[in-house]
């Protein structure tokens, strides 16, 4: 494969409006890399164009856990809140787990179900309803576990911002710890322990997490304090790398940057869903036809939405139910419901899309793109935030009004800090709640102060949003013939891998391509089959594409038979029981 440098530099303007341009990997880097480490020059360029240090490569493409785990005790609150779980434990009480409802949260809260039933000790969850009680947690609910049993309650992935409802546990005598990512302000609420990276006065680093890798190290620590009370010396320490499948899922479904630690738990995690232990995820993926070794994509796109789907569509605690269960037969039932429930929401979703796109049209002047209805389904709204964001280019913002409130749900674009946004909103009175990350933020708001918030979001982040949409172009990370196109060239390039957020899916441009066929499939998606100008051919797939004008304009490359370059990541795509490589097509260019 060549780097290609004076061919992307002719591309300034693609079908898709982008300009194309070379990673910024040194060629001298890529030389001493294939050299000293006996690498094939692509994953040289993969590993430039990421900034690795030569003398780290080897360790990069074998991430280990115990390289990058810190010492939980770093975190604030930790060794407090694991030794208040562990005499929990160790005392015969009960542990409730108020979790929330995406995949982070439940991925978080059958974390901790799991870890507590195998050291011996009692525990249940609670997931709230999205709709009837919406994120975080709220005081009835807070109550009704104490009430019921409950000696303690731990909150995962929720709880930082969640002033109202500590604040009025704590002096009703409920204990609650608080293990959560989300960005965190100058004052906590009342807890006995909030173990958050993201805390002001956390020095631990470790801010990307997501909630479940927290989770993770909080049962690291957990399971330091049993040991030192002796707790294992009549029985058998839960085996905590066997449950990394699930830190794995919740990692790459909450879209955190898979670099260090979460890149290491990612890797690690998808080898043990690999073996099939966990017979929630075994029984999703097989329900979700999901063929060859686990992967990011798997994890994102086949397991995510249907795990999701109960905390959207359906009834919320299907997701935590289905990983902690060791029933076939109830895991069947579960997988199946959270199918259907699946399938449900990609009707709701689209519905929604269609309006929300229509009312995003007026808003081209619009720093952020903020839209509102009454009657859309909540459980959609963040999904379709994300396609927003995706057209536009721009932070989304989706609100689901209900008469006099609103729930709306927010994705951002690379460089634009939208969780942040959202917590100074609420600062500055324009919310009810609300809060997030740098990514994904969520809010609840008074229907006349919409308007209102859209321009104070707007004043915001108008700069940052500027100086991203300046830069819309597509970092090439080779470029390679369709006759080059090969299995072994994607298994190489699959070695600096898992990808996701923050450690980008490596993207190639086949060049010199004549589009044989073009096909609508699905109804949303453009198939092609692309041959090369020295031979060879490769499928290749245009997602979500076909309704739009670049989708149009692979259609029309198909008939005219004019040559192009497509650019994109290859995968293998097993299928059938067969194996072909096939190219996503992100974009594509004419010919200098």
């Amino acid at each position: 494969m060549s780097t290609g440098n004076a061919f992307f530099l002719d591309i300034e303007q693609s079908l898709g409006g982008k300009s194309w341009r070379h990673g910024s990997g040194d060629d001298r880097l890529v030389q001493a890399f294939v050299q000293r480490h006996a690498i094939p020059e692509i994953l040289a360029e993969v590993l430039a164009n990421r900034d690795i240090p030569l003398e780290q490569v080897e360790s990069y493409l074998t991430p280990r856990l115990k390289d990058q785990l810190p010492d939980p005790s770093s975190f604030r609150d930790m060794d407090r809140a694991a030794e208040e779980i562990a005499a929990h434990i160790v005392g015969g009480k009960h542990i409730a787990v108020f979790g929330d409802y995406d995949v982070d949260g439940a991925t978080s809260s059958a974390l901790i179900l799991r870890y507590v039933a195998a050291a011996g000790g009692h525990a249940s969850s609670y997931i709230p309803d999205r709709i009837a009680e919406g994120y975080g947690p709220n005081i009835a609910a807070l109550k009704k576990l104490a009430n019921d049993g409950s000696d303690l309650i731990v909150t995962v992935d929720c709880g930082t911002a969640a002033f109202d409802a500590l604040d009025a546990a704590a002096d009703a005598g409920i204990p609650v710890i608080v293990v959560d990512h989300h960005l965190a302000e100058d004052q906590l609420p009342k807890a006995l322990a909030i173990v958050n990276p993201n805390r002001l006065d956390c020095s631990a680093g470790h801010e990307n997490l997501a909630a479940v890798g927290v989770t993770f190290l909080l049962l690291i620590a957990v399971n330091r304090a049993l040991r030192a009370r002796g707790w294992f010396s009549e029985r058998r320490e839960p085996n905590l790398l066997a449950m990394l499948d699930l830190v794995a899922v919740g990692t790459v479904c909450d879209v955190v940057p898979l670099t260090g630690l979460n890149r290491a738990f990612v890797a690690q995690g998808l080898k043990v869903m690999a073996e099939r232990r966990q017979l929630g995820l075994m029984t999703l993926g097989d329900i979700a036809r999901l063929t060859g070794p686990p992967s990011t994509y798997h994890a994102g796109f086949l397991i995510g939405p249907r795990l999701n789907a109960g905390g959207r569509v359906g009834k919320s605690d299907l997701g935590v139910r289905l990983l902690t269960t060791d029933d076939q037969q109830e895991a069947t039932a579960i997988a199946l419901e959270l199918d259907r429930l699946n399938d449900e929401r990609r009707r709701i979703e689209q519905a929604v899309l269609e309006e929300a796109l229509a009312l995003a049209e007026r808003q081209d002047n619009r720093a952020v793109t903020l839209v509102h209805a009454e009657g859309w389904h909540p459980g959609v709204i963040g999904i379709v935030a994300s396609r927003l964001k995706d057209r536009t280019g721009k932070p989304a913002i989706v609100i689901a009004t209900d008469g006099a409130t609103g729930k709306g749900s927010g994705r951002s674009i690379r460089g634009v800090d939208l969780g942040a946004a959202v917590t100074a909103a609420r600062q500055a009175g324009l919310l009810i709640n609300g809060g997030g990350h740098v990514m994904a933020a969520g809010l609840t708001v008074e229907s006349g102060r919409i308007e209102a918030l859209g321009d104070f979001l707007d004043h915001r982040l108008a700069e940052s949003v500027g100086a991203a949409g300046r830069s819309k172009s597509l970092t090439i990370d080779g470029a390679v013939s369709a006759r080059g196109i090969t299995a072994d060239l994607v298994q190489d390039l699959e070695r600096a891998g898992p990808y996701g957020a923050g450690n980008p899916e490596p993207r190639v441009a086949v060049t010199d391509c004549t589009l044989v066929k073009a096909d609508i499939v699905g109804g949303q998606h453009v198939k092609l089959i692309a041959s090369g100008k020295s031979g060879g051919r490769v499928e290749a797939i245009s997602f979500r594409s076909a309704e739009t004008q670049f989708g149009a304009a692979l259609l029309g490359r198909a008939r005219d038979r004019r040559p192009v370059h497509l650019a994109g990541h290859l995968r293998i795509n097993h299928w059938g029981g067969r194996e072909t490589v096939q190219l996503t097509v992100e974009d594509a260019a004419d010919p200098a």
